[in-house]
């Protein structure tokens, strides 16, 4: 099943700087759920997704490449295939990203078109769940590569504020910049813009991240696949002893 999707977020950088960030892979990887780097060799990457749906559990090994890196426009290119570990089913995607100064100063809007085309049991989702699956997972990864760069930078704050002298009076004096810079900050944050907290998790749980009523659509597929992956099993088994 083929399908098109078009999903945007924003992150709290400039483009040049998030153009720097997003192309890390190893180090945002964990931002989305479920998904790990196993190696990385020039502009290919091998990984591994983990979904969990119900009863049901799948785990995807694929390569991605990329196949274009342009700075100047701040455009990205991605080729991905992937297969289930335990399964027929396939999944291939053709990325498209593309990074534009935000509406607000400082911020990144990332656009992101997706070809996908799956086979096998997610492709029972149907059009009309996988771009909302789709928008939900963008939206994690979104916040939690937001809750990163927050960190890095609460990290490169502290970094720099350290002293460069051993002494004690040194480190008391720097200890209480830090902790005023700390202060500053937190009294000039909005109670509406908090500091994300990186969620990472080992496996996408896909009922857990879709809930309400789209998960009533998902409830049916996932009870029907686990009963007849229960009643295969016994099949085989009769089967299998029928000849012995």
């Amino acid at each position: 099943m083929a399908i098109e999707l078009d999903n945007s977020f924003t992150v709290p950088v400039p483009p040049e700087q998030a153009w720097d960030v997003l192309l890390d892979v190893e180090r945002i990887a964990p931002c989305m759920p479920g998904a790990s780097v196993t190696s990385v060799e020039g502009d290919e990457i091998a990984g591994q997704v983990k979904v969990k749906l119900g009863p049901l559990s799948l785990s995807y090994k694929g390569t991605a490449k990329f196949t274009e890196k342009d700075a100047a426009s701040h455009t990205i290119a991605i080729e991905a295939s992937g297969k289930e570990t335990r399964g027929a089913g396939t999944a291939s995607a053709t990325v498209h990203a593309s990074l534009k100064p935000g509406d607000d100063a400082g911020q990144t809007q990332v656009s992101i078109h997706t070809s996908l085309n799956v086979t096998g049991r997610p492709a029972q989702f149907g059009r009309s769940l996988l771009p909302e699956v789709s928008g939900k997972l963008i939206d994690q990864f979104a916040a939690n590569l937001r809750a990163l760069i927050d960190s890095s930078g609460a990290s490169s704050a502290a970094a720099d504020a350290a002293p460069a002298s051993g002494t004690d009076a040194a480190a008391t004096a720097g200890d209480a910049a830090a902790e005023t810079a700390a202060g500053t900050a937190a009294a000039t944050r909005t109670p509406t813009q908090p500091v994300a907290q990186l969620q990472q998790e080992d496996s996408l749980n896909l009922i857990k991240l879709l809930g309400g009523p789209v998960l009533k659509r998902v409830i049916p597929i996932a009870a029907a696949a686990a009963l007849l992956a229960v009643f295969g099993n016994r099949i085989r088994r009769l089967f299998t002893r029928s000849k012995s």
